[in-house]
Formats: structure tokens, sequence, C-alpha cells
């Protein structure tokens, strides 16, 4: 998705979770995309639980990335979706999320309007994205 032929996404800010399928699916992707000769300007992790998520926020807007990666349960993505929305220039048209995020749940979490245009990839190869409050899956190239 990032490297679609109209994408002009070559650096990103990357955030996790504390558990360990965040870290992992994280720590996958910066692999990946580092091997893609694309830069990681940034790796911040959070826990589920914070008195402020103000501190992530920065840090994960305060290189001004082309795009950010999220891994992370709906419950911690959403508390610090709507600081990124509250205090930074953050976009989440210019988001991608693992499949833990395709859910209604981040939706209602979150707030339609601030998750509106985050997508990502589904663990069978599919995407989803949130747009208007609705949350749509879409099947993997090929499938009928």
């Amino acid at each position: 998705m990032l490297t679609a032929p109209r994408s002009r996404i070559r650096s990103v800010a990357v955030g996790h979770g504390r558990d360990a399928e965040s870290v992992d699916a994280a720590q996958a992707f910066v692999r990946c995309w580092q091997d893609l000769d694309k830069d990681v300007l940034v790796v911040v992790d959070w826990p589920e639980d914070a008195a402020s998520w103000l501190r992530p926020a920065r840090r994960l807007t305060a290189q001004s990335p082309d795009g950010w990666v999220l891994a992370g349960a709906p419950r911690g993505v959403a508390r610090l979706a709507r600081r990124l929305r509250r205090s930074t220039d953050w976009a989440a048209d210019r988001t991608f999320g693992f499949s833990s995020l395709g859910t209604p749940r981040l939706v209602e979490l979150a707030g339609a309007d601030t998750v509106h245009g985050l997508r990502g990839a589904c663990a069978d190869g599919g995407t989803w994205d949130l747009r208007r409050g609705w949350t749509t899956c879409y099947e993997p190239p090929g499938r009928a």
C-alpha cells in the first residue's frame, strides 16, 4: 500500500503498542521498509494506559514524515490518534495500520473524524479503510 505507483511516501514514522504482537509487526515493517531503501525517521512505542499521549504524539510527528505506520490494539491507538489530531499536524489519511486496527472498535473509540482516511492491511492479504465512520474490508487481489 505504501509503495503503490502513485505513492509519494518515502519517509515514515512507526508507532506501536508494547505488546509482543505489535512490537514484532513494527520491527518486521521497519526491516522491510529499510530493505526498500526507504527512511524510517523514528520508532515510537506507548503503553496501553498513559497519563498523557502528548509525548508519543510529538515524537511521531517531530520530523515531518511522509506517512505514519501504526501497530497496536485499538484502545491505545484510539487514545494516541485523538492526541495526534488535537496537538500535531498528523493526518489520518497518510496513516497505515496493521490488521488489528481495521475494526469498527477503533472508530468507536477514537471518533469517526479522528480516524477518517486511515487504512491498512489485513492478515489475509486484503485491505481495509476507515471512512465516514464505516470500516470497509476489501478482498485480496485475485480472490473472487
